[in-house]
């Protein structure tokens, strides 16, 4: 028999810390239970933030998904700075590579909505330097450098479909004045 989903209720815990209040009382299940059971399951995870989905049915009785760290964690560790910057466009309080964003997306990539890990990367890369985070080797095409090279690439594309003078195609295609 399915049973009916009553809430879906999204929280974070350190991992084997959570702990019956506010945050859980809302979701109205056997608190005690709850974190019990996530307690065990993030026993190898010591030291990070875990993500947590859980699925509320209206008998009170749960399922959870535990999900990767976030992002903003993972690229905090990765530049060792404490916290990001209050004015990131203006304020830069760290840098990590672009390989490190590489390494980071692999570990997200479940939770991500990318279908490469080159996207994935710059999924990561733009959370960073929304922190005040840089990411040093990426390079970012904007929108009028991309429009400027698709012209350029047209451009040539247009110059090699015309005919030389003088060559055979010309040639054929030349009219006659009567």
């Amino acid at each position: 028999m399915k049973k009916n989903v009553q809430m879906i209720k999204k929280i974070q815990f350190p991992a084997m810390q959570a702990k019956p209040g506010p945050a859980l009382a809302s979701a109205g299940i056997n608190m005690p239970d709850f974190c019990n059971q996530f307690n065990d399951k993030t026993k190898d995870r010591a030291g990070e933030i875990v993500p947590c989905v859980i699925t509320i049915y209206e008998d009170k009785s749960f399922d959870f998904v535990l999900k990767t760290e976030p992002a903003a964690n993972l690229i905090m560790k990765a530049a060792n700075v404490k916290k990001g910057s209050g004015n990131a466009k203006t304020e830069k309080v760290g840098s990590i590579t672009y390989d490190q964003a590489k390494e980071i997306a692999e570990k997200k990539m479940n939770d991500l909505n990318a279908h490469d890990l080159d996207a994935a990367a710059k999924i990561i890369a733009g959370t960073a330097r929304n922190m005040g985070i840089e990411v040093e080797g990426l390079v970012i095409e904007t929108k009028t450098q991309k429009e400027e090279s698709e012209f350029v690439e047209y451009k040539h594309k247009a110059k090699d479909a015309i005919p030389e003078a003088g060559s055979e195609e010309a040639v054929a295609t030349e009219t006659t004045e009567e």
